[in-house]
């Protein structure tokens, strides 16, 4: 099986209803079992899988980000586009805005980060210079300017442990040290996606000014809002990139 293309629809992006023909693959990895969502999109076959569960019921410490990512790559996957509802520490970075992140921060605390944990598996120490690729970030930019869609080429993700929402004292800590957004999930999935050998880029969606900086408290029924209300234009933007993107790798 080789299905060069995929997406990991991140909170609100649940079902590919924009694939044809699907179907559901069930695939075995050494660290769980995973179903992952297969369709046809203008002519190429996509692999779909919801990040936190079909009905949103795995919270973001927990998620198996390991059996995600093997099972992609099973699947034949070179090219792998996620999405991700992030706040933001940046005022020019507004709600509903899209954001190609191209660097993170990492502040998680308890989660696997590595496919390799010495014994059989050895030791790889992987770069990560451009953490999100380069090209696919440009396929992107390229679908979003075909689609006249504001996306902002560039950002910092800060990931957080989670399932709670950051401190204003946390938050102007991440301001201080550069970051622009912050989230739940990056990291490890984009250590993990380098480390099997994927392109991976993340679209973010900003869904609200973070702690401290918003006016009001924050809840997570906002953010689910804020993401349906804008989830038109972010499967406009993933699908038209998928409509645009080549196997080619360099």
């Amino acid at each position: 099986m080789s299905i060069k293309f995929g997406i990991i629809g991140g909170t609100g992006v649940y079902d590919p209803k924009i694939l044809k023909d699907t179907r559901e693959e069930t695939l075995s990895t050494r660290f769980g079992t995973v179903q992952v969502k297969v369709g046809n999109y203008n002519g190429k076959e996509i692999a779909f899988l919801p990040r936190h569960g079909a009905q949103h019921s795995v919270p973001p410490h927990l998620i198996n980000y390991r059996a995600n990512i093997l099972a992609m790559k099973a699947l034949g996957v070179q090219k792998l586009i996620a999405t991700a509802a992030v706040g933001s520490l940046n005022p020019a970075m507004a709600p509903g805005d899209f954001v190609l992140v191209d660097q993170f921060m990492d502040f998680t605390k308890n989660r696997p980060l590595t496919f390799y944990e010495g014994g059989e598996q050895g030791v790889v120490h992987i770069d990560l210079t451009e953490p999100y690729c380069r090209e696919l970030r440009g396929v992107l930019k390229k679908a979003a300017g075909a689609t006249g869609l504001r996306v902002l080429a560039g950002g910092s993700y800060v990931c957080t442990e989670g399932p709670r929402f950051e401190t204003p004292a946390e938050i102007r800590m991440y301001r201080i040290l550069g970051g622009d957004l912050v989230g739940m999930t990056s990291v490890p999935e984009v250590v993990l996606a380098k480390e099997a050998e994927i392109c991976y880029a993340t679209v973010a969606m900003v869904t609200n000014f973070a702690a401290g900086i918003s006016p009001t408290n924050l809840t997570h029924s906002e953010v689910v809002e804020t993401m349906r209300q804008n989830n038109h234009n972010l499967r406009k933007l993933v699908m038209k990139t998928m409509e645009i993107i080549t196997e080619e790798r360099h």
